[in-house]
């Protein structure tokens, strides 16, 4: 599964004596989520007798989040105009960056990224099986919480 998020993040940093220094980032990244395969067991499948195929499948995660350069931008930057004196920080659009990632993962988890993921991965399985002939399949997704 592939979301697109985007947020806007606000930080101020405090200066030494006094005035701030603050940024507005707007950052936008596609997350992707997926189920990883290549971790499943032979304990993981089973066969019934009456022919189901029994598939427990590892739990859905966030596999990648990749920020989008040509819509990400620092919208506003600017510190306090009474202190001229008082240098840019070098890393607050980093740390805005951060920030930002962090939310943005979060968001996708809030937006149901994993469920869909799990959904998805289910009903490829459950084709790709149908393919090779196999009529019942008993997909069982592992839960996290």
């Amino acid at each position: 599964v592939k979301y697109t998020v985007q947020k806007v993040i606000g930080l101020e940093e405090r200066k030494q004596p006094v005035g701030s220094e603050t940024i507005l980032l707007i950052i936008q990244a596609s997350v992707q989520a997926g189920i990883d395969l290549a971790s499943l067991q032979a304990q993981d499948v089973t066969l019934r007798s009456d022919g189901t195929v029994v598939l427990k499948l590892p739990p859905a995660k966030i596999l990648n989040v990749s920020v989008d350069e040509k819509e990400t931008k620092v919208w506003d930057r600017s510190k306090t105009w009474w202190t001229p004196w008082v240098p840019y920080s070098l890393d607050l659009e980093q740390r805005a960056r951060r920030t930002g990632v962090e939310e943005i993962n979060k968001a996708a988890l809030d937006m149901g990224i994993l469920y869909q993921a799990e959904r998805n991965a289910e009903s490829s399985i459950k084709g790709l099986l149908g393919l090779a002939g196999i009529k019942s399949v008993l997909i069982v997704p592992a839960r996290t919480s």
